[in-house]
């Protein structure tokens, strides 16, 4: 189209909208007003009629209603011309969060047309509080964390706007975190300032109140709990419950005998606060065969024998670790002292023996020394030694202690008994006595103290005449008590007698057995 043909078209196009104008009569207003939210029902807007200077008296009769509006009217004009509220209305459903609410309305007078269109502004009012989405949080933060870490908390929500929505958050008030509050699309958003370190072992959680306040007079608000998990390191050692360990044990007692137990506790948590025991690296192969510990209850069990005579005292460190990736130990001494039992007989050793003495010893004659010794100690290796009362022999302690003298206590005769077995016996004084017994025998030698004795004295022979010069006549017999050498007796005639010289020279005699010869025939 030509440049002049569209200005012409273009004037016969205005010139036809304005016979239109003039055809329908046509007018049109713009009125405005503002409300708040939340109206009751049926509360008057505005007298559009009047806010335009219409005539009255003639509204019935020419229809005054809205053309424009939501399926579900918002606003009712009567044929006064006064708008009223259809139903109560709610600013954030409406208008959601745009800070000015406004709603547009186009009403129509007819007989002649008129279009009158109304802007009608809904007011916030202050009737939401701060809301969370929860009412409760919980956070886990470890105790190694550092003072200055932050922790973003989800903020709260309040569909009014402006300064009826969230002006501050408030932190109950707490030793350990400081609340700070950034800028955000959405609003304000809380952060959670660590201050202080944590300790879990001191407070293993911390209960926190977050309130969110708007800005409204009064103000409303809204609260969130949170729940501060404060999440464990291994930094505590196991602790012994007692300063020092002592136990009292019984030698020989049986293998598997509970001695002690020992118990150490973690204040930390999981693996971190689980303890087991072990022996310290110190404690050497021999105390392992006697003992051991049970790594989950702390138990000291015997192991091994134990024998008091072999050592009376023990001094073990037991070790306590946790299970912790870098494991963290403590160690502690445990003393075991060992009670003797009265479990050794006293020994008894000859030291020094005269197998033989001459019977002819004076009382108190040593005959042997003897030493006794006894492992056990106190009253259990207290030693009494006795002998007999029966036998011609005694015990005299010596000087050094359990050292004895065995010596005669009246004089001997080897004439009536020439052997003696001496029983020695030795007891302890403990409780359940223990002794032992010692027997050495001891000879009597013969000591040439006997006088040889004729089996008959005198003796009476008689002898036939005529008797073989040479031939025996008779015998003579002597015995003696005493033996070997000093019982050999030897016979000879008493030739020194004045009154015997006569006979004496006829006879003679055989000195070893006692044979008497006539030396001639006798008539």
């Amino acid at each position: 189209m030509a440049r002049g043909g569209y200005k012409a078209w273009l004037g016969r196009l205005a010139v036809l909208i304005l016979c239109l104008i003039l055809t329908f009569n046509i007018t049109s207003a713009q009125l405005r007003y503002s409300i708040p939210e939340e109206l009751t029902v049926g509360a008057v807007v505005g007298n559009i009629a009047k806010d335009l200077g219409l005539d009255t008296s003639a509204l019935n009769a020419r229809g005054f209603r809205i053309v424009s509006g939501s399926t579900e009217p918002l606003f009712q004009l009567n044929n006064n011309g006064i708008l009223h509220l259809n139903r109560k209305i709610d600013r954030e459903e409406v208008c959601q969060r745009i800070s000015t609410c406004i709603i547009n309305i186009k009403t129509v007078l007819e007989n002649p047309l008129e279009v009158h269109y109304v802007s009608i502004e809904v007011l916030d009012v202050n009737d939401h509080s701060p809301t969370f989405s929860e009412n409760e949080t919980h956070l886990e933060i470890s105790e190694s964390a550092l003072p200055g870490a932050r922790f973003q908390l989800q903020g709260a929500h309040d569909p009014d706007s402006d300064m009826y929505s969230i002006q501050l958050y408030k932190l109950s008030q707490n030793d350990h975190f400081r609340l700070e509050v950034k800028d955000g699309e959405d609003g304000k958003i809380p952060v959670l300032y660590l201050h202080k370190p944590l300790d879990k072992e001191t407070a293993r959680s911390h209960r926190l109140l977050l309130t969110a306040v708007d800005g409204g007079k009064p103000a409303k608000s809204g609260t969130l709990r949170i729940i501060v998990h404060v999440l464990d390191v291994n930094d505590n050692m196991p602790v012994f419950a007692r300063d020092s360990y002592a136990a009292v044990l019984k030698e020989n007692s049986p293998i598997g005998t509970t001695i002690m137990q020992v118990n150490a506790t973690d204040l930390d948590d999981g693996l971190n606060g689980e303890v087991v025991y072990s022996f310290s690296n110190n404690v050497n192969n021999k105390l392992r065969k006697l003992f051991e510990v049970d790594a989950n209850t702390g138990e000291i069990i015997v192991k091994g024998l134990i024998d008091f005579e072999a050592k009376d005292k023990y001094e073990i460190n037991i070790k306590a670790s946790d299970k912790g990736p870098v494991p963290l130990a403590t160690e502690k001494s445990v003393v075991i002292t060992i009670v003797d039992l009265n479990d050794n007989a006293p020994e008894i050793e000859v030291t020094s023996f005269s197998s033989a003495i001459p019977e002819d010893s004076k009382p108190g004659t040593t005959v042997a020394l003897i030493s006794v010794t006894d492992n056990d100690s106190g009253l259990n290796g207290k030693v009494i030694c006795h002998i007999s009362e029966d036998v011609l022999f005694t015990l005299t302690p010596s000087l050094q202690d359990n050292m004895y003298s065995i010596v005669t206590k009246s004089l001997l005769d080897r004439e009536h008994q020439s052997k003696y077995d001496v029983t020695i016996t030795c007891k302890d004084a403990g409780e359940k006595t223990l002794s032992s017994y010692r027997t050495i025998s001891v000879t009597v030698s013969d000591v040439n103290d006997n006088s040889p004795e004729f089996s008959t004295n005198p003796y009476t022979f008689y002898v036939i005449e005529n008797n073989v010069a040479g031939a025996s006549l008779f015998s003579v017999s002597a015995y003696d008590y005493d033996e070997g050498d000093n019982a050999l007796i030897l016979y000879n005639i008493l030739r020194n007698g004045n009154e015997n010289k006569k006979i004496t020279s006829f006879l003679n005699i055989n000195s070893e057995n006692g044979d008497i010869l006539a030396l001639k025939s006798f008539d």
